[in-house]
């Protein structure tokens, strides 16, 4: 009998519209002679799968539907939310208490990587680079001189826990700081001010199973905007994507093997995105993307295809390694 997998969409996060891209792109690539696929959207406490234009709530006692009398359980959930509760362990959590294997990270893993300061802070420990950054907590006083002093302009203002590319500005004078910070506080209750590096940002998705350790080609990014923002992310008129990345062979050699070991220290599961900036030849790492895009127009499918493989053979990979 074919595996009953849902795709779980939507969450609570200024990326719900993407989530649905993401989500509609895996369930039209998940090989239907294998599964039987269904798509399951997430709002707050709204938990819903849409079969023949009928909607059905999910029974969150053992994750299951009821058709017609006849029970339907999921056998495996390909998590495709971006934000909470998707990317930061709560859903994670949720899974393991009622034995629903799942397409992501664990939850520590999950939690770590979404907070961008305890991530930097524990891999800055294990030697990889990092932009200098402060954090900032709502309601506490900060001075924006003293900022500028420690980080220097230009300087990123980021939401410290945001798996998005919402609420970031780019600050190039010391008047512009109080309203970015305001700004990226609209996403959260944690602010980071990283130091701007000039350099070229790229890119390099990764997926380790039993069966197999692949780290995909690195996509260079050349955004049309002033920085890699929410447009130029999801807007492929905004963005110039390079894949191979125009850099040699040994700093992708090096940026892939960095890439596999932080997977491994953040103790990844699935498909997984890091992201850099290079500055003479130095990789700082920007983020780890635990549930990244899978859009048409999503780096990791443009990766697999440019390695040769098919998208489909992924994602079988990621659920067959749970079985």
């Amino acid at each position: 009998m074919k595996r009953n997998i849902v795709i779980i969409a939507g969450g609570d996060s200024a990326e719900f519209g993407i989530s649905m891209q993401t989500s509609k792109h895996i369930f039209d690539t998940l090989n239907k002679d294998l599964y039987q696929v269904y798509l399951a959207v997430f709002k707050g406490q709204e938990w819903k799968v849409s079969l023949d234009d009928k909607e059905f709530d999910i029974d969150k006692n053992d994750f299951s539907i009821t058709v017609d009398s006849y029970k339907i359980k999921f056998d495996f959930a390909y998590i495709a939310i971006h934000g909470t509760p998707g990317e930061n362990g709560i859903l994670q959590g949720y899974l393991s208490l009622i034995n629903i294997p799942h397409s992501t990270c664990d939850v520590l893993s999950s939690a770590l990587s979404f907070n961008k300061h305890a991530c930097n802070s524990y891999l800055k420990a294990l030697g990889y680079q990092f932009a200098q950054s402060v954090l900032l907590k709502k309601d506490e006083k900060y001075n924006y001189k003293a900022i500028e002093q420690t980080i220097g302009l230009p300087c990123f203002v980021k939401p410290n826990a945001d798996g998005s590319s919402f609420g970031i500005s780019k600050v190039t004078k010391i008047e512009e700081l109080e309203d970015a910070i305001l700004k990226a506080f609209n996403e959260g209750k944690e602010v980071i001010i990283e130091k701007f590096i000039d350099g070229l940002e790229v890119t390099c998705g990764l997926v380790k199973t039993s069966k197999e350790e692949i780290v995909f080609p690195i996509t260079e990014v050349v955004p049309k905007n002033e920085f890699f923002d929410y447009e130029a992310k999801y807007d492929p008129n905004m963005a110039e994507e390079i894949t191979p990345a125009r850099i040699s062979s040994e700093l992708t050699q090096n940026i892939q093997t960095l890439s596999s070991g932080i997977y491994d220290a953040l103790k990844c599961k699935g498909i997984v995105r890091i992201d850099y900036i290079i500055k003479n030849d130095i990789p700082y790492m920007l983020e780890a993307n635990t549930i990244p895009g899978m859009t048409a127009n999503s780096f990791i499918p443009k990766q697999v295809k440019a390695m040769g493989r098919e998208l489909s053979d992924i994602l079988t990979l990621v659920i067959e390694d749970q079985f």
